[in-house]
């Protein structure tokens, strides 16, 4: 089993580095975690790509849905794996061969053969995370879903009298 601990110096400079982010099972139900994720990561400035053979040609938050990696017509940077752990094989030899820089498998999502198969081909790759979640983890999101709720906060409140 690989060691699925990530320093937070080596997670940072993968999202400060990536731009492009390809999401292979891209929902466009906005109660699934992949559309939330999506979501979040567009507002935080990352270009999202989506992809879903189910969607193909249609718009998922402004963006055109792909049906696989090798359909996006631009460079991509990371590809975020939303499917199963079996899945992500076939999703990384994609990945590869269109010159991703990083493969990251979101929770739950481990497939050894696959990480090996992308270091092997010089990818980094990051198991058993969610890009959102770390994005707000480590640039400081203040709130158990990554939102600035304001409710936490170094500043004092004004307290008037009535």
């Amino acid at each position: 089993m690989s060691n699925l601990s990530y320093t937070d110096g080596k997670l940072r400079t993968i999202l400060n580095d990536c731009k492009t982010i390809a999401v292979v099972g891209a929902s466009a139900n906005w109660k699934r975690p992949s559309f939330f994720a999506m979501k979040y990561l567009q507002g935080k400035g990352y270009r999202i790509i989506p992809v879903n053979p189910g969607q193909a040609g249609k718009k998922i938050l402004g963006e055109t849905c792909y049906a696989n990696l090798k359909d996006i017509p631009e460079p991509v940077d990371m590809v975020d794996i939303f499917r199963n752990s079996n899945d992500a094989y076939g999703v990384t030899e994609d990945a590869i061969e269109i010159g991703a820089k990083v493969v990251w498998m979101q929770l739950a999502i481990i497939n050894e053969a696959a990480a090996e198969m992308a270091q092997n081909a010089g990818l980094e790759v990051v198991m058993d995370r969610c890009p959102k979640i770390e994005y707000s983890r480590l640039f400081g999101e203040l709130g158990w879903s990554g939102i600035n709720t304001g409710v936490i906060s170094s500043k004092r409140r004004k307290v008037g009298r009535k």
